[in-house]
């Protein structure tokens, strides 16, 4: 059967505006970039991020974001020098946040969670799921700071993330003082905020002089720039009661 060249283009366009998308736990789908099925809306997922513009997001103790961060290519992207990191207009305390992330080689970024602009920056206060290039850069040589891992405080287990270049999904959990973090279908770890053993960890870590680290109940998501290009795409989150 023939088609018309205006049935071909339509064809081709939708095409190229769907993008192979990892799910919360791994597999992948067809489903559009930066967009929810009619079921994730009525479980509760919203979008953060619209893949077309940087709404919703400014930089740390700022009111605007910088033009070191675009979007490109359907994916918000740490692009420029001075870009700086960001977080979400809006304070989170327990929820589900599930994003795609891409690294450059030898690329270092972070994924920070209850981030509050108290101190001069954010990982005074806010816990970082790493995002990382393992295989090239210096932090991947440790559990404790490659891909995953609460950076320095607990270690995320070899295998899970992908090579540079290559899009990931990760998943952070925040359930009250109860946190996971999952990489591409892989339940890394688990720890509980305030505890006992979180608190040692934290005597024994840098974050010993910083008396906001881990503290609040609720705060920004942020996205870090470590100086290196990282682009993020389907970025999600389902609040908890």
């Amino acid at each position: 059967m023939r088609l018309t060249r205006a049935i071909f283009a339509a064809l081709t366009l939708s095409a190229l505006s769907a993008t192979a998308c990892a799910t919360a736990n791994g597999t992948m789908t067809s489903q559009a970039a930066n967009t929810l099925t009619e079921q994730q809306r009525h479980d509760g997922w919203i979008l953060l991020f619209d893949g077309l513009t940087t709404n919703g997001w400014r930089n740390y103790r700022s009111q605007t974001i910088s033009p070191g961060w675009s979007v490109a290519d359907s994916a918000l992207t740490r692009s420029g020098d001075k870009a700086g990191d960001i977080v979400t207009e809006q304070k989170y305390r327990s929820f589900d946040l599930v994003l795609d992330w891409r690294v450059s080689e030898g690329g270092n970024s972070g994924i920070f969670y209850r981030a509050t602009e108290e101190g001069d920056y954010i990982w005074q206060s806010a816990p970082e799921m790493q995002v990382l290039d393992d295989e090239r850069h210096a932090d991947g040589k440790s559990p404790l700071t490659s891909a995953g891992s609460n950076f320095a405080l607990y270690e995320a287990p070899r295998g899970a993330a992908r090579p540079a270049g290559q899009w990931n999904t990760a998943r952070l959990l925040v359930n009250g003082n109860h946190v996971e973090h999952w990489l591409n279908g892989t339940k890394l770890l688990e720890y509980e905020l305030g505890s006992s053993e979180w608190i040692a960890r934290v005597a024994a870590s840098k974050f010993k002089t910083m008396p906001l680290y881990g503290k609040a109940a609720e705060g920004h998501i942020g996205l870090q720039d470590h100086g290196d290009r990282v682009e993020f795409r389907n970025i999600r989150i389902k609040v908890l009661p």
